[in-house]
């Protein structure tokens, strides 16, 4: 019996780190030709959860990853998460390779580096790795399994020390009493002295089984409520508009004045039902990470592009750009092009207009989204991003917003360029 629990408890530990690291490295399927063979098993999981409103909350995304980050407070959580993922992710190899190579030379315990501090850094190691991933790609999702991680690698790690003391006797328990298990002693001490009080075994596991999903996942409400009461919003009738880029929170305020002016009555007639509301995102043109939101075409599938790697480097390494970046950039470094032609040469609406720069080009792209939710009345902002409602796809503009002249219309399928997979909404 005893060795069926202790296989059940490894299962168990181990199970629940392995649904983290799928979680967690959805984004980087997502972006590789391989996607649609990995959704074809995880997607029915995702519309599962949206079906009910108990649920629902998992797919959503707690933080901006289309939108570039409006505030310092989100911008500095983005930077964040890069570093923790690179900090766990180094940390984690180089602890790896210390127990490895003691266990090939047979050095006994552990103690040097940061073993000499922490009983368990790997774990912490893969803890970081993991928070700084939940930011990354911040999916409710990924923010639960993590929780559920954080609880499994607590008790895998008190199971591992019971064994060592066993097996090192005397010289682990002096290790184990001048090291934490997470943390630096002092600073551990200051936790445990929050269970103190709590004398039953059981009941103390219990509370810290509760605790850590309730800290992790209430952190991600508390983000994403500062997200969405950050997000610059332009609102008229029916219709509400949202800016990727801080950079065309003016231009968004123009083109809601010139949208249905009596010179564009197409732009509000031709796709825009006045019964129904909408959510518009307004960006460039180019704008990279535009398939999310809608298929407005081939160039903006990055699962189809076979630049994966890239495309995950940089969107680690450079926490802004990557979404200022349009899909020309990475086919001028390529071929040794310069980005400004390469830009202006694949511009989807083929203005060729010598005086115009990239950087100051008035013409925008406005993706309209119908927003379908429970309740009377016109959604307010936050409504139209809200767990429970029911964004799809209807059609995009593109502006000239000083003007007002639309230079095209499109009208677009009912998903987006990852078909019926739960994209972000922010």
């Amino acid at each position: 019996m005893r060795n069926l629990t202790e296989k059940f408890k490894h299962i168990a530990a181990h199970g629940g780190i392995i649904v983290f690291f799928i979680m967690a490295f959805e984004v980087m399927i997502m972006i590789s030709p391989f996607a649609f063979f990995f959704y074809s098993v995880f997607n029915p999981v995702l519309h599962w959860f949206e079906r009910y409103s108990a649920t629902s909350w998992l797919t959503v995304f707690f933080l901006p990853h289309m939108i570039l980050p409006p505030t310092l407070l989100l911008r500095s959580v983005r930077v964040l998460g890069s570093v923790l993922f690179v900090l766990g992710f180094v940390t984690f190899v180089v602890c790896a390779a210390q127990v490895y190579l003691g266990k090939i030379f047979k050095l006994g315990i552990a103690d040097r580096g940061l073993y000499r501090v922490i009983r368990n850094p790997q774990y912490l190691a893969l803890g970081i790795w993991g928070v700084g991933m939940s930011i990354l790609w911040a999916r409710f999702l990924v923010l639960a399994s993590l929780s559920l991680m954080f609880v499994l690698y607590y008790f895998l790690a008190k199971d591992e020390e019971k064994r060592m003391q066993g097996q090192f006797g005397e010289e682990y328990r002096i290790y184990k009493d001048r090291t934490g298990m997470f943390l630096p002693r002092p600073i551990e001490r200051g936790f445990e002295n929050l269970f103190r009080s709590i004398g039953n075994r059981t009941l103390k596991y219990a509370v810290v089984s509760l605790c850590v999903p309730a800290v992790v996942i209430g952190a991600g409400f508390v983000l994403r409520e500062i997200t969405l009461n950050s997000l610059a919003y332009a609102s008229s009738g029916n219709v509400t508009l949202l800016s990727i880029l801080p950079e065309d929170n003016a231009p968004m305020q123009k083109a809601l004045g010139n949208l249905f002016k009596e010179k564009n009555p197409q732009a509000g007639a031709a796709f825009l039902e006045p019964d129904k509301d909408y959510l518009g995102y307004v960006m460039p043109p180019d704008y990279v990470m535009q398939g999310m939101i809608a298929n407005t075409g081939e160039e903006f599938h990055l699962h189809k592009q076979h630049n994966t790697f890239a495309l995950i480097t940089d969107w680690v390494l450079n926490p802004f750009e990557h979404l200022r970046r349009p899909p020309s950039a990475l086919m001028a470094k390529m071929h040794g092009m310069d980005p400004a032609v390469a830009r202006r040469h694949h511009c989807p609406l083929a203005v060729h207009d010598p005086a115009l720069t990239c950087d100051a080009c008035p013409y925008k792209r406005i993706v309209f989204l119908e927003v379908n939710q429970d309740g009377d009345g016109h959604p307010s902002r936050q409504d139209a991003l809200s767990f429970n409602a029911r964004r799809i796809p209807v059609c995009y503009v593109d502006m000239n917003v000083n003007t007002g002249e639309i230079v095209g219309m499109k009208p677009v399928g009912k998903s987006t360029a990852w078909k019926d997979v739960p994209t972000p909404t922010i």
